[in-house]
Parts: C-alpha cells; sequence; structure tokens
C-alpha cells in the first residue's frame, strides 16, 4: 500500500459532492457529532463547575478534589466505552456517561483555579466593604478567574470532541461512523477522511475557546 497515494485519496474521498448531502453525510454526521460533544461537555458542567467554584472559595477538600480528577484523567475512554455498553446497551448513554467522566478533570480544575486564583488581599478588600460571600463569588472572584474558568472549558471540549468519535463504537452517529464503517471494509481514504475532519473540528473549537478565554480576561491580565 503506498501511503501517500492514501492519504491523497482521502482527499478525493472528502471532495466527493455525495459526501455532503443526503442521509450519512458530512454534514449530518458533524452535527450529530457537536450534538454528543456539548451533551457531555454541559451535562459534566453541571457538576463540576459548581463543585469547582465551592472547592476554590472555601478551600474544602482541595486535595480530594485534584485526587479525584487526577483519577479521572487516568481512566481509558474505550475501555468505559465498552464497560457502559456491556452494562447498559447499545445507544447513546454509555457513551455519554464516559464523555461526562473524561469532562469532569478539567471542568473541575478550571473551576476551583478561576476562583482561587484571585489574591487574597482583593478578597479581604471586598469583604471589608461589606460584601457578603456571594457577592465576593459572583462580583470579584468568578469575573477575575473567568479565563481560568473557560480554559476548563476549553480543555474539557477538546478532549471531548477527539473522544466523541467512539460514540460510533457502540452504533452511534458521528463522525466516527466514518472511521469504523471505514474499518470494517478497509477503506482507507475514508478512515483517514473521518480522521482529518474530527482534527478541523477539534482544531477550530480549541481556536473558538481560545479567542473567548483571551476576551474573558480582565484588562491587564494575559491568560495562560
Amino acid at each position: 500500500m503506498n501511503e501517500g497515494n492514501v492519504f491523497l485519496e482521502s482527499f478525493g474521498w472528502l471532495a466527493e459532492p455525495s459526501r455532503w448531502s443526503g442521509p450519512g453525510s458530512i454534514p449530518l454526521r458533524l452535527l450529530e457529532h457537536l450534538g454528543y460533544t456539548a451533551l457531555g461537555v454541559v451535562a459534566a458542567a453541571l457538576i463540576a463547575v459548581p463543585l469547582g467554584v465551592w472547592v476554590g472559595h472555601t478551600g474544602r477538600f482541595k486535595g480530594l478534589a485534584v485526587a479525584a480528577a487526577g483519577a479521572a484523567r487516568a481512566l481509558p475512554t474505550l475501555g468505559l466505552v465498552t464497560l457502559f455498553a456491556l452494562l447498559l446497551g447499545v445507544g447513546l448513554t454509555a457513551p455519554l456517561l464516559s464523555f461526562v467522566i473524561l469532562a469532569l478533570p478539567s471542568l473541575l480544575a478550571g473551576a476551583y483555579s478561576a476562583v482561587e486564583s484571585v489574591a487574597p488581599a482583593t478578597v479581604d478588600a471586598a469583604r471589608a466593604q461589606g460584601m457578603t460571600e456571594w457577592q465576593i463569588l459572583t462580583r470579584v472572584e468568578l469575573p477575575l478567574g473567568m479565563p481560568l474558568l473557560v480554559g476548563g472549558f476549553r480543555g474539557a471540549t477538546v478532549q471531548v470532541v477527539a473522544t466523541a468519535m467512539l460514540a460510533a463504537y457502540v452504533g452511534n452517529g458521528g463522525l466516527g461512523r466514518f472511521i469504523f464503517q471505514g474499518l470494517g471494509v478497509q477503506n482507507y481514504p475514508q478512515m483517514i477522511g473521518g480522521s482529518l475532519l474530527v482534527i478541523a473540528l477539534a482544531l477550530l473549537l480549541d481556536l473558538a475557546l481560545l479567542l473567548t478565554q483571551r476576551l474573558t480576561a480582565p484588562r491587564g491580565l494575559s491568560p495562560v
């Protein structure tokens, strides 16, 4: 097999007009992929962001939060998808649970780091002015730490969008359908084409969230 020819053929596969309309088209699979990513990140954020903000504001259980986030990072996503599929059956629930677990560490770390990063002197000054703890959190800590919070969403989104192709592994759609269908019939140009689409989508989302991260930075501060 000539690897150079296969790579060029993948661009031919992407350029075929039939790939861009009708059932199973690239736009449809792209929307499915984005939907899986959004579901996973939003569901994880509903858990991780309030918990992380509370940890960062109070300083309680930080060690436990860090340890839990580290343990979640070490879990193999394909293994989780397979395990949940065996327990829950084929469908969207198994990969969605896996994506939530994958997104939790970045979101949790981003949330508590955002609040914790605010200088203690700034918080003390807010308390001296009579602000309540809720006002300090919403008017001081979160606005100042917003770039780090967005950074957590950025990390989680890129991780999930790059892994959402595994939804097709248990019978769902998304861009991973092209990869697994190509694997089944040894259509390597299709596999490469599907992989290129996933890479391009991940890069575009990363760029969009990087710009958002910079826009949310208070004047005079540069987001990491």
